[in-house]
């Protein structure tokens, strides 16, 4: 199964400007959630401008990779 049908990305910012502009000390947070269960199964707290390059990297594997390879390799990786 493809992960983008068993996983959805919740981004939710630390404020309202965008991340070039954002506040050293904002966090964001993203989310891996499951979608049949509605779990968190990974989960990361970045500051804004990290967080737009996670988000970009995670949405290209969530569209390119099966469900099991994508949990494999993000759980894996600190950001």
């Amino acid at each position: 199964m493809k992960a983008t049908h068993a996983y959805r990305l919740i981004l939710t910012r630390g404020g309202r400007a965008p991340a070039l502009l954002a506040d050293v000390e904002r966090a964001d947070h993203i989310e891996i959630v499951e979608i049949d269960s509605g779990e968190v199964v990974l989960f990361w707290d970045r500051p804004p401008q990290a967080t737009s390059k996670l988000a970009r990297a995670l949405r290209a594997d969530l569209a390119q990779m099966q469900a099991e390879e994508f949990i494999a390799r993000w759980s894996t990786v600190e950001h």
